[in-house]
């Protein structure tokens, strides 16, 4: 999902997910929409990074690819 804004947490507020999780090294109260998301009874995840698992580097192999 794109969103013009500088974080989503207009976008989060709207959709109000069950479960709302983040890669990194992020505290959970330090995400955007966390507060949303636990005010309407959801939780918030934060995931460890997986060595050698980059969504940087996935997003460049398909335009590669793409390319030729």
């Amino acid at each position: 999902v794109s969103f013009e804004e500088d974080t989503p947490q207009r976008l989060i507020a709207g959709i109000l997910p069950d479960l709302l999780v983040k890669g990194g090294d992020y505290k959970p109260e330090e995400i955007a929409g966390s507060k949303e998301v636990w005010a309407n009874g959801g939780e918030v995840l934060v995931l460890n990074f997986e060595d050698g698992c980059s969504t940087t580097n996935i997003i460049k192999k398909i335009q590669q690819d793409k390319k030729g």
